[in-house]
């Protein structure tokens, strides 16, 4: 049993309000700080500057031209310009930017030491130039589970002003100790409607779960709905705007996302197993689109696999990424090379609370020596044989593997529960 040491980080979101008085107090730092970073962020473009330049030459002139502004607040807006100047130089490198400068819209401003602020009596109190103020908050389960759950307040604060409200960030940090046996996998291979997990147990293929995410059919109906509510309107139109965020497509597929990332977790923990995972980077996505028409690339664009890899950095478990080159067209059975997949569809009622609901499963099934193999099944035991097999490469599995396996789908808006399954032998794959 190996163990490794683990730091998770939560973000917690809080809506305060504050008396007249806080806001324009708040309102005079927000000024001063806009200046200042419309200011470094032109420089730091131009003459593509690093934090350490900035600070050289812009941090004696503000602190004349803002005395009585925090000092901590000063040395966060150079760092913020760095990062927004660098962020515009690769967008125009790319050809996504279209000005000459970054436009400096909405602000963060950050409070990085917690000599400034503070987190007592059910209030937050701010340090600013017109001394303390205090910010209201309601309620907030999330935040009393973190503060009385274990987890360690950091020493940062960010917020911002959005009208007559105040968002507020707190940080929490937590160390843990993940325990887990190199042997036991997790194999994870995310695809566009699923994601498919291959479960390792001593470095035997034990279960198959396939887990129904639908997301990229729900890419496709929300495609669909903006282009009727955008069509012959700009969509700069505050009616337009207004319908368009009331689709919360966003919230919709993260939902579904995040119920993924506790089921792989629950399996993780209970089999003491490491997660591995393709790594599908920025610069593979990019790759994938180049190519692809507007359609296929607006699909590929929103392909949630980077969010679930970050997902899944924020649980109690080890990840590892390795390359997902080659793993669904190799035979993990005799390591021959796949020229083709044709689509299969099955069907199955499941009994609900109410009725009985008839579940579609879209395959791509193709046969290599009068045995059967499910695309998106061979991805996932591939990915995982790359992490148990010393070079790195999907080998076939031997003898001593699992004879019988029965691969279980799963719905993420229900839980673990299995809908039906299919079997997988070392001669055929069954569906039932």
């Amino acid at each position: 049993m190996e163990k490794l040491s683990k730091t998770l980080t939560r973000t917690v979101v809080l809506e305060c309000y504050a008396n007249r008085y806080a806001r324009g107090a708040l309102g005079e730092i927000e000024g001063a700080y806009r200046e200042m970073l419309v200011e470094m962020v032109e420089y730091a473009v131009k003459y593509k500057a690093s934090q350490e330049t900035l600070h050289s030459v812009f941090y004696e002139k503000f602190r004349e031209r803002y005395p009585w502004l925090p000092t901590r607040v000063i040395k966060g807006a150079y760092r913020d310009a760095a990062r927004r100047a660098k962020s515009f130089r690769e967008r125009k490198k790319k050809g996504k930017a279209y000005k000459d400068k970054p436009e400096v819209k909405r602000v963060t401003i950050t409070y990085s030491d917690s000599q400034d602020w503070r987190l007592e009596d059910g209030v937050i109190k701010l340090r600013t130039h017109r001394g303390w103020v205090e910010l209201h908050y309601r309620n907030h389960k999330q935040l009393y589970r973190y503060l009385y759950g274990g987890w360690r307040l950091a020493s940062e604060l960010r917020f911002k002003i959005l009208g007559k409200s105040i968002i507020v960030y707190l940080s929490f940090n937590r160390e843990l100790e993940v325990g887990y046996d190199p042997k036991n996998v997790v194999a994870v291979d995310v695809n566009e409607n699923n994601v498919t997990i291959a479960l390792f147990k001593n470095g035997s293929l034990t279960d198959i779960y396939r887990v129904e995410t639908s997301l990229g059919r729900i890419v496709i109906a929300y495609s669909e709905r903006k282009k009727r509510i955008s069509s012959g309107k700009s969509t700069k139109v505050r009616e337009v705007k207004k319908r368009l965020r009331k689709l919360r497509e966003g919230e919709r597929k993260l939902d579904v996302l995040r119920k993924t990332a506790k089921f792989i977790e629950k399996l993780a923990v209970e089999n003491r197993a490491i997660v591995v995972i393709g790594n599908i980077d920025k610069k593979a996505k990019e790759k994938m689109e180049r190519d692809a028409s507007n359609r296929l690339r607006h699909r590929i664009h929103q392909w949630s696999v980077r969010k679930l890899i970050e997902l899944l950095d924020e649980k109690p478990v080890q990840v590892v990424k390795v390359s997902e080159r080659g793993t669904s067209s190799r035979d993990p059975f005799t390591g021959k090379r796949i020229k083709w997949f044709e689509p299969l569809v099955i069907r199955s009622a499941v009994k609900g609370l109410k009725k009985v609901k008839v579940v579609k499963v879209a395959l791509r099934v193709t046969w290599v020596n009068g045995r059967a193999l499910e695309r998106d099944v061979v991805g996932a035991v591939n990915i995982g044989l790359k992490y148990l097999n010393s070079d790195g490469s999907p080998m076939a599995l031997g003898s001593t593997g699992a004879h019988v396996v029965w691969a279980m789908l799963v719905n993420p808006r229900r839980g673990s529960t299995p809908l039906t399954g299919l079997q997988i032998f070392t001669n055929t794959i069954k569906y039932r």
